[in-house]
């Protein structure tokens, strides 16, 4: 456990060696015509990574890296919202315990 002014030092060394990367030759800018992996309009400026392995995945705009984290990098919910706002209003079928299907 680290404390307080450690842990922020720490994250702050881990995000700008993400940025280097992705700024690098993994993930250059470039490579996504200047804009935002997700949205493909904004200007990107935040290296999003997984969590769990640290990859750098790409270079998002500002709202998309917010969204993401709301979402909390889970793919389902994402594809349920997703649903929700394309007009697929989710009406959960329970299939077994603590999983739900979504209407076909």
């Amino acid at each position: 456990m680290r404390c307080r002014e450690c842990g922020a030092r720490y994250n702050s060394a881990a995000h700008y060696r993400r940025r280097r990367e992705a700024l690098g030759k993994r993930v250059p800018i470039a490579s996504q015509g200047g804009v935002c992996c997700v949205c493909l309009s904004a200007v990107p400026a935040h290296v999003d990574h997984c969590h769990e392995t640290g990859r750098v995945r790409g270079v998002l705009c500002s709202s998309c890296n917010a969204a993401l984290g709301q979402f909390k990098d889970q793919p389902d919910v994402m594809r349920r919202a997703a649903a929700y706002v394309e007009g697929n209003a989710w009406k959960p079928t329970l299939v077994a315990p603590g999983v739900y299907q979504l209407p076909s």
